[in-house]
């Protein structure tokens, strides 16, 4: 495959195939985020990308899962969209779903009439980086949109039956709004009740804005059982129905998952024995964005 620089996916894409159909990321601008500082951002062309489609099916006898990379694809004119689903059933009919990420302002951009038209044609679902329910942490990190924002772009994914993941991350606000940061996501993810809620952990990524803040101590970093205290107030003031959650990115300090509603409760009784223990919590070294 023709990769160009660090291809990023979700945990849950790690046996999908991945083809960049844009460059980077059209905002790349929040505080936390080194992912895409060594590119520009570009949309490819068709041709580029059908080639790259057509040189995986040379390679790869089987298909199931298809990642359109890089951190914002639907992006793309929802004609183009069409045209890349329509190749991806051609060359690969025993594909079972297609994902992006998509930002807030990609979703609210298209309507949910496009959005229709790409579910029909094999789009399954939209990974949305939400990072926080809290204005105020939203715009400390320049994320370029507002929560109620957020919850329009979500509800308009649930609405057309596409599948929607969100993400949040632990430490955003630091310790100075960590309570404020906890209960406006859940706020937020609960408007929402998205599909599958995922938690990344915050890092200190050197080269970036928010590094600059730690160094300058504007913000302060969670310890690893701290992160547990702000994630126990999230799930604690979180109100959703058979939503997936998972906290298994290489960023995370613990491995949890369950089913909330109905594993709320255990849950919480999880995070308060990790909590309440000497839980052995990953390794810095060991934590990656």
């Amino acid at each position: 495959m023709r990769y160009e620089g660090v291809v990023y996916r979700p945990p849950s894409e790690a046996y999908s195939l991945i083809i960049q159909v844009t460059l980077g990321c059209s905002h790349n601008k929040c505080t936390f985020c080194d992912m895409y500082k060594d590119r520009s951002f570009k949309i490819k062309s068709l041709e580029e990308v059908f080639e790259d489609l057509e040189l995986s099916r040379k390679y790869y006898k089987y298909v199931r899962r298809i990642f359109l990379a890089d951190g914002d694809a639907l992006i793309l004119k929802t004609e183009n969209l069409e045209k890349i689903l329509i190749k991806i059933k051609e060359l690969f009919p025993e594909c079972e779903r297609v994902a992006v990420y998509g930002t807030p302002a990609d979703i609210l951009r298209k309507s949910e009439e496009d959005l229709i038209k790409l579910k029909n044609l094999g789009l399954d679902i939209i990974y949305i980086g939400v990072e926080s329910g809290s204005d105020e942490v939203l715009k400390d990190v320049k994320k370029g949109v507002t929560s109620e924002e957020i919850i329009k772009a979500g509800q308009k994914v649930k609405r057309t039956g596409i599948k929607l993941s969100a993400t949040l991350i632990s430490g955003l606000g630091g310790k100075e709004k960590s309570q404020l940061h906890a209960v406006e996501s859940a706020r937020v993810i609960s408007a929402i009740n998205p599909d599958y809620l995922g938690i990344l952990t915050l890092m200190n990524a050197p080269g970036t804005e928010m590094h600059e803040k730690i160094a300058n101590k504007e913000i302060t970093l969670l310890n690893p059982k701290e992160v547990m205290v702000e994630t126990r107030e999230l799930i604690r003031n979180l109100e959703v129905e058979n939503c997936v959650f998972r906290s298994n990115h290489a960023s995370n300090y613990a491995p949890l998952a369950a089913t909330l509603g109905e594993e709320k409760e255990a849950l919480l009784e999880t995070l308060d024995d990790i909590i309440g223990s000497d839980y052995s919590f990953k390794e810095e070294y060991y934590r990656r964005f």
